[in-house]
């Protein structure tokens, strides 16, 4: 017997909770259904359901089984629908995680394009600082930007960004502009994140600076704003830099003294199974944030 078969039998009981609700969700006669289970459980040498005249319940082992084929299955239906779609259209959910900033600047803006293109496909954008678990979280393609020590398959490497320090004219003007990274200490530096030690380099290596100042936040949006409006010095990767900061009066300082740069790097989660549509989304963000970082 095919054993597909069988395991798709199996799976319908546990979840219609019976043999006919079962063979009425799959298309299959009540003792087909019946005879299909019953040679899983032969197969295996194991119970899998509890079988009363009332109900029909998973045994301990059956629930355990269940729980590992059911992803099995559901990845096995989505490549069927795929295969059966035509190749030029997409459809389904992709969910997509990125950081606040960098998804408001240069995810968002590429999406409309995506789904004019594929008006079956739709995206879920989960825009957040924290760095989520991948495959507790569901999400489908991450991007990020940060040294990665996480177990998740980097799938590509689509740009680089450097650190830039940087603060408003007005400040500037006030204050006086850093000339060396240990000037720093004398000026209302915004704290991202906790992050108070500021890296640098110089010829001889690397070196860490220990800033503090009157505000801090866990969002770069907040440093972002803070800079522009003049409150003080920040840091924060090159890609949130934008013509906009530029053209009120945000300025780079230090340059000559950093030198590190970050991959932009999109995350598929660390699994066997990675729907076409995912790797062809993948694909579009590749090419889109390659344009645009």
């Amino acid at each position: 017997m095919d054993r597909f078969q069988e395991l798709t039998a199996f799976a319908a009981v546990v979840e219609a909770g019976g043999f006919s609700a079962a063979a009425r969700r799959i298309g299959e006669s009540q003792s087909a259904v019946s005879k299909s289970v019953g040679a899983l459980e032969r197969r295996l040498g194991a119970q899998l359901l509890n079988r009363t005249t009332r109900s029909v319940t998973p045994t301990e082992a059956g629930r355990r089984y269940h729980e590992r084929i059911k992803p099995l299955l559901d990845e096995m239906s989505q490549v069927d629908g795929e295969l059966m779609s035509s190749m030029g259209e997409l459809s389904g959910l992709v969910r997509i995680a990125a950081s606040t900033t960098f998804g408001r600047l240069h995810v968002l803006p590429i999406v409309p394009r995506l789904l004019a293109l594929h008006p079956k496909l739709r995206l879920e954008l989960k825009l957040t600082d924290g760095v989520q678990d991948l495959l507790t979280e569901g999400i489908d393609l991450a991007i990020r930007i940060s040294p990665l020590r996480s177990p998740d398959a980097v799938v590509k490497r689509v740009a680089t960004t450097s650190l830039v320090c940087v603060g408003s004219r007005h400040y500037f003007e006030r204050h006086g502009v850093p000339r060396t990274p240990e000037d720093l200490v004398h000026h209302n530096c915004i704290v991202y994140n906790g992050i108070d030690q500021w890296t640098f380099s110089r010829p001889e290596g690397p070196f860490s600076v220990r800033v503090g100042g009157n505000l801090a936040s866990n969002t770069v949006d907040t440093i972002l704003s803070a800079v522009q409006a003049g409150v003080g010095i920040g840091m924060f990767y090159r890609a949130s830099l934008t013509d906009e900061l530029r053209a009120a009066g945000v300025v780079t300082v230090l340059d000559q003294f950093i030198g590190e740069t970050r991959d932009v790097s999109l995350i598929w989660p660390n699994r066997k199974f990675i729907p076409a549509r995912v790797r062809q989304v993948t694909d579009y963000f590749a090419a889109g944030l390659a344009e645009r970082v």
